[in-house]
Parts: C-alpha cells; sequence; structure tokens
C-alpha cells in the first residue's frame, strides 16, 4: 500500500503546507516501536517494526512500507455543549508520560456515507453515544482525529485516530475501545486495524 510522493516531500495533490497535514509512515525503525498490530476487521497492513509521524513537508522515508495520511478538521458530529466539555477535559499530545500510543485507521462503507448528516449524528451519539463513552476515557487518554476524504489524494482509510497515553492508563484505553465497538455505529466499520505503541529512546 503506498501513496505517490511529489519532490518536496509532500503527497501529489495533498496540503503539504498545512499544519492540519499528518502522515503516519510504517517503517523498519521510527520514533515509535509497533508492539501489535489487531485486525478488528477486514485485512492487515504490511507488518513494521516502527511508525513514524512525519511533519507536512518532511520528505517520505525510502523505507516507508505503507503511509496514511489524513487532515484534522472541524468536529463534524459534536454539539457545542458536547465541545466545551472535550475540549475542557482532554489533555494534549506529548505529555512525557505518555510513552504510550495507538493509531487506529478505520473505513466505514458505503451504507454510512450514503446516510445523510444528520442520521449519521443520530447513529453517531443518540444511539451510539459515542462522545459521552470518549468522556469517560479523559483525561488518561489523549487523542487526535484525522479526515482522510478530505484529501485530494486517495486513501485506503477514513479516519485515523492517533491516541496517547500512560502505560498504567492501558485498561482505560481497552475499556475505551471495547465500548465503542459494542456500539450500533460500529456496524458500519468495513476495515479497522489497530497499532500498538511505545516511544522509541
Amino acid at each position: 500500500m503506498s501513496t505517490r510522493a511529489n519532490a518536496d516531500g509532500g503527497i501529489d495533490g495533498a496540503p503539504s503546507h498545512s499544519a492540519r497535514y499528518f502522515r503516519f509512515a510504517g517503517v523498519d525503525r521510527g520514533d515509535w516501536k509497533v508492539l501489535d498490530q489487531r485486525v478488528i476487521v477486514g485485512e492487515a497492513l504490511a507488518d513494521v517494526a516502527g511508525l513514524t509521524l512525519l511533519p507536512p513537508t518532511a520528505p517520505t522515508p525510502t523505507s516507508a512500507h505503507w503511509l496514511l495520511s489524513g487532515v484534522t478538521s472541524n468536529e463534524r458530529y459534536v454539539e457545542r455543549d458536547e465541545k466545551v466539555a472535550l475540549v475542557g477535559r482532554q489533555e494534549s499530545l506529548g505529555r512525557p508520560a505518555a510513552t504510550h500510543a495507538a493509531l487506529i485507521p478505520i473505513r466505514k462503507n458505503a451504507a454510512w456515507w450514503a446516510l445523510s448528516q444528520d442520521e449519521r449524528r443520530g447513529i453517531f451519539e443518540a444511539d451510539s453515544r459515542h462522545i459521552a463513552i470518549g468522556l469517560q476515557a479523559l483525561p488518561a487518554i489523549a487523542r487526535r482525529l484525522h479526515h482522510c476524504r478530505d484529501l485530494p489524494t486517495s486513501e485506503p482509510f477514513d479516519f485515523l485516530t492517533w491516541f496517547e497515553y500512560a502505560p498504567q492508563d492501558e485498561p482505560v484505553f481497552d475499556t475505551l475501545l471495547r465500548d465503542l465497538r459494542a456500539t450500533r455505529e460500529w456496524a458500519y466499520v468495513d476495515w479497522e486495524v489497530e497499532l500498538r505503541l511505545v516511544r522509541e529512546g
């Protein structure tokens, strides 16, 4: 699985100048060591020993076995009071104690994308309580969501979610994933891979 890189190290057609643009490279040795790859549904990514988060203008490593790209964007299904609650409780990424991480790429099926925005919101929160479940994991778990469908390139996944947490908070993270995957929303997921990571060095 690969995406073509352009001369300045960005992806052809992608907003390589944008601070909202992130790339995740599966490499032989990176900033994060891959502890485990779990296939939740669909197929595995190529096995790699490491993962590196690439800044927008950084060149693509020649050793990259795969490259996943996404951009941060506005919250699609979050109402104002929910956004205030999330912002008020969530810690930032890069905390020294948060030496463990996970990258979870997800693709939803055509039935999901055929729904209207309000129908997706109903499944997301009214039925599945996605935001309420996420709030229960804060502030232990920090996260950043990347949208892949916003890019002009053809990406294999719809979303890339990056999580960071301290080792002792892994049970909180496990509970978060268990509860989300038990919801109606996850019936629309047709490809999901989970990479568990630990910071190198």
